[in-house]
């Protein structure tokens, strides 16, 4: 192995995560987000680790068909659906189920001759004014649905939430009361929540819960953490220092110069950066554990590498361990300090960075 950069994906994490959001929504299936390659953990890899989930969601029909060649049998729902007939034939050929939330979809199913049925989410906007369609005509488009040849007689419905991420909001409560009324003539399997629902939602569990990042052992909220809800990290991120330095007092360190030895001092220099997907923009005072320890980031990140401040590890030396976030350093932190979310770091390491299985 050339670099020292290397990201550990823990098997048994994603396994206990999956545990933990059936004992939340005891009564509902199960529709793992493995969308952008499994929020950056491998979208095979995160399928066979959730072979116990009941069925997985992807964006697009291209994830789809990398699970589909890779033998995953379980269900797939394509999150954004299917945008020309081509596309269409496809999905039902490998038995994909398709989220129809625009009229343009609608009408490609009517004009449609399939040689078997597809089956439908009708997505239905209550809030996030993303994509779906609005309540006041979604009885209407049940009833489209209903009569189309090309669609399945069991028409599943959804909708996405805005701000379940923030528990004190009552904008998730005032969806669910959009998203009730909407429906009350059009029968079928419901879902509503994604992971902070699952969580703090039990109104919102309903048939199918659709969780994401708490799959991957990340907190969905911004005040609470993983470990307030015994979730645990799937991915590690690891190096190793390549070399330790001494400078004077008032050296600069880095590009810019823009961080200055407060006295003499070792600087230590991990093999990782933002060409791996470390973000770019933390700051220094960053945490990154050396040996088990933490110490903070300092100067600029770099392409390929980190400075780190070695006064409190005055005996670190070269092949040292590092680990950018992980168990004991929750990704959660990281995004915190960096001005981001924990959703964009795990999504953004590169593929220069080797992955790892871990199944103990």
């Amino acid at each position: 192995m050339s670099r020292a950069a290397r990201a550990v994906i823990s098997h048994r994490a994603l396994q206990h995560n999956l545990d933990c959001v059936r004992r939340a929504a005891p009564g509902s299936r199960v529709l793992a987000v493995i969308k952008a390659n499994a929020y950056g953990h491998g979208i095979v890899r995160v399928a066979r680790a959730l072979a116990n989930a009941d069925a997985f969601a992807v964006a697009s029909i291209d994830e789809a068909m990398v699970l589909r060649e890779a033998g995953v049998k379980q269900p797939i729902v394509l999150l954004e659906g299917v945008f020309e007939m081509q596309e269409l034939q496809l999905a039902v050929e490998h038995g994909l189920q398709l989220v129809v939330h625009s009229e343009e979809q609608l009408r490609l199913l009517e004009s449609s001759q399939l040689p078997q049925a597809a089956d439908i989410w009708l997505k239905i906007d209550t809030g996030m004014h993303r994509l779906g369609f609005s309540p006041d005509v979604a009885y209407a488009v049940w009833r489209r649905l209903k009569a189309c040849d090309a669609v399945a007689e069991t028409i599943r419905l959804m909708t996405h939430f805005a701000n379940s991420d923030q528990r004190d909001d009552p904008t998730t409560d005032l969806q669910l009361d959009r998203f009730e009324a909407a429906l009350t003539h059009c029968p079928g399997e419901r879902s509503a929540a994604n992971s902070g629902a699952v969580l703090a939602w039990p109104r919102a569990h309903m048939d199918w819960v659709r969780p994401g990042i708490m799959l991957y052992g990340a907190s969905p909220f911004c005040d609470a953490g993983a470990a307030e809800f015994d979730l645990r990290p799937a991915m590690s991120l690891h190096s190793r220092l390549i070399a330790v330095q001494r400078y004077r007092r008032g050296e600069p360190i880095g590009y810019g110069g823009t961080w200055r030895c407060p006295e003499d001092m070792s600087v230590g220099v991990a093999a990782i950066g933002y060409g791996d997907g470390y973000p770019r923009h933390a700051p220094p005072g960053t945490p990154v554990l050396l040996n088990n320890k933490s110490v903070p980031l300092i100067g600029r990140v770099s392409m390929d590498m980190i400075c780190l401040d070695l006064r409190t590890q005055p005996g670190a030396a070269p092949g040292d361990a590092v680990m950018l976030w992980g168990d004991g350093l929750p990704v959660e932190d990281i995004a915190a300090s960096a001005g981001t979310i924990a959703y964009e770091l795990l999504c953004r390491v590169t593929a220069r960075v080797p992955m790892e299985d871990k199944f103990d």
